[in-house]
Parts: C-alpha cells; structure tokens; sequence
C-alpha cells in the first residue's frame, strides 16, 4: 500500500510534553466502527465498564532501560563527545547503538559513560565500552566490558531516559521520567521505547479491574528503537522491520486459550502486546508459547487470529503503528477518530491520552 495514505496532519501543540497525573486520569476514546456513533469520549478509569468480566488484559511487562548515554571517547591522547542511544541487546555485553556523531568513531576506539575520568566502574560511577562494530546509518555496536545485570545496573547509573524526539527535542529527560516513562508493572529489563499504553494503568485501576472480574496476564517484548519511527518507503511493501524479542510462557498462553474458550475477549494492551500475540497465534487463534525475535509488519488487509480488543496511544503519521491501527479498525475509520481526536483535544503520543478499539469486522474473529 501507498505509505502515503497514512498521513494526517497533527498540530505541535498536541503532542503531550508529560503524562497526566495521576496515570489513569488520561482521555479514552472508544473506536467501534460497528457502532453508532462509531466514537465515544471516555477516561481511561472507564476500562472497568467497557471490558465484561472474563475479559483478560495482556499487558506487556518489559522494562525501559536509561539507554540515551553521553560518552567521550578515547583515542590515545585525544578525546571527543559522542551521544548514543541503545537500540537493541545484542547478548549479554553488547548493545547496537545509534552515534551521535557516529564518523568520530572507529572500531577498537573506547568509549567511557558517566564519571570520564573514574577508574573503577562500579565504585566511581562509570561505565566503559569498546566500538566492536560499524554498521549502517550511524549505528555502531558497542561492547561494555561488564554484562548480564550488572551492566543493566550500570546503565540505570549512568543513563537517562531514552524520551522519544518528539518530546525529548522540545525538553531535556529529567528525574521525573524515570518513573513516569516506566509501566507501575515493568519487570525484565530491555526495552528502549517504553509500551505506552501501559503507561496508563495505576495499582487502584487495576484492583477496580480485579474486582469486576477481568483478568490480567503478562507478556514480554522488548521495544526497540525503531518501533515508533515513520516509514520512509513509499510502499509499505518496501519498509523493513526491525526485529524485537519477545517470550509469551506457557502458562500464559494456556490461560488466554482458556479465557477465549469461555467467551472472554483477549485484550492487548499496546501494540507490542499485540504484535507478540499475534507472532505466536494459530491459523486457527490459538495462542502459543513463543521465545525469540519477531518482526511482524501488519497494515491493512492482515487477518487478526489472537487480539479482540486493542487498547493503544496515538501514533504518529506513516508510522508502522497507525498502519496497524488502521488494519485493526479500518483505515478510513481511523483517519476519521485522529480527525475527532485532534479537534477534541485529546494529547498524542508516548505521554498522551488513549484509545480502545474494536475490530472493523467480526469475520477475522476467532480463524
């Protein structure tokens, strides 16, 4: 499909620079192209009337790690700053990382975080790298010279917040962000993109939720850096996908096998929650247990096997997550609740308000 079907204008002043407090305070709009009419103006706190009991929630419990780092380099005598930011583990001591500016590194250079002129990493706050590669479009690859958990611990030492450009290009990532760019339920560190839809949910929502009867499991995808990015192709079919890992567990596929067996809908939390249910569904809907990458592209036309409902953000234009959307709901359905949602005032984007869709057809129902 044309990427430029998927464009829409988005005023600046609706993109949302911080969360609104408390979390679950946030603007919901209700897409149901079956109904009439097809939108409807509600909070995020009214998820507890609009799922029925037996429902279950997926939600997606990676955890953002602090992966927008500022670095010197060290060459000999020489020294020079070089930003990054992380994009994707590539094992336990190497990340690839976007370089800013990349063309002042070579590979064998070292790098140094935090403290630059520590001599122990742990004690003194810092945290060294070696170039172990040059790859394409400004990305390196980094190898850290500590691994597993302890470089994760480093990275929360050293790094911040890895904001997406739309917010981070119109104010600097302070404390604050450390906890509201962070799911209440965030669990295995990896993620350099937070799932923004979780970001939503509040200990006393999800108790209101428990109490009505709709259950909650748990699935991981670590968002990469690509996630959110617009797609620079003009046909979709040219756009290439960036690769994520993810894991469902046995027992939470059993149990959302169990809850559509009863006539519960599967509702995704975020995009990443559906991308990973979906790479693990049957032709015929059943969710299995799934570890490893996935690079699922869905735009229009995809058939839908897991997911029932979608709770999601609003997205940017000609991005890879409003053509998932607009598969989800429709195209021109969704072009038309962007319309309602921007003349309405609703806040766009990581820390923005949310949306609740239904699918544009029962038919891609259950296989």
């Amino acid at each position: 499909m044309r990427t430029d079907l998927f464009d829409f204008e988005l005023p600046e002043n609706r993109i949302a620079l911080r969360p609104a407090e408390p979390r679950d305070a946030a603007r919901l709009l209700v897409v149901d192209p079956a109904a009439s009419p097809p939108f409807g103006d509600r909070t995020v706190r009214d998820l507890v009337d609009l799922l029925r009991p037996g429902d279950a929630l997926v939600l997606n419990d990676t955890r953002v790690i602090p992966a927008a780092l500022e670095g010197v380099r060290v060459r000999g005598d020489l020294r020079s700053s070089v930003s990054f930011n992380l994009l994707r583990r590539v094992d336990g001591s190497r990340w690839r990382a976007l370089a800013r500016p990349a063309k002042r590194l070579m590979i064998g250079d070292r790098v140094r975080f935090g403290s630059e002129h520590a001599s122990d990493v742990c004690m003194l706050g810092a945290l060294d790298a070696t170039v172990s590669a040059r790859l394409e479009a400004g990305e390196v690859e980094l190898a850290f010279d500590l691994s597993g958990p302890d470089l994760d611990q480093a990275l929360f030492a050293v790094g911040t917040m890895p904001l997406p450009p739309y917010i981070a290009g119109r104010r600097a990532p302070d404390a604050s962000d450390m906890a509201t760019y962070q799911t209440v339920y965030a669990k295995h560190d990896g993620a350099v993109a937070a799932p923004t839809a979780g970001l939503h949910f509040t200990p006393e929502l999800f108790a209101a939720l428990d109490a009505r009867g709709i259950d909650r499991h748990f699935v991981t995808l670590h968002v990469g850096g690509g996630t959110f990015l617009p797609v620079k192709a003009d046909d979709t079919s040219d756009h290439k996908m960036h690769a994520e890992w993810g894991e469902i567990s046995q027992a939470t596929a059993e149990a959302l096998n169990a809850a559509r067996a009863r006539g519960g809908r599967i509702v995704a939390v975020g995009t990443t929650s559906l991308r990973i249910l979906e790479s693990a569904a049957s032709e015929e809907g059943m969710v299995r247990p799934f570890v490893g990458d996935t690079a699922i592209f869905i735009t229009p036309g995809y058939r839908f096997r897991a997911v029932d409902l979608l709770m999601t953000n609003f997205h940017l234009p000609r991005s890879t997550l409003f053509m998932l959307v607009s598969a989800f709901s429709g195209l021109e359905t969704m072009k038309r609740a962007y319309a309602h949602a921007v003349a309405s005032g609703y806040r766009f984007y990581s820390y923005g308000d949310a949306s609740l869709l239904f699918r544009a057809s029962k038919e891609a129902g259950h296989g």
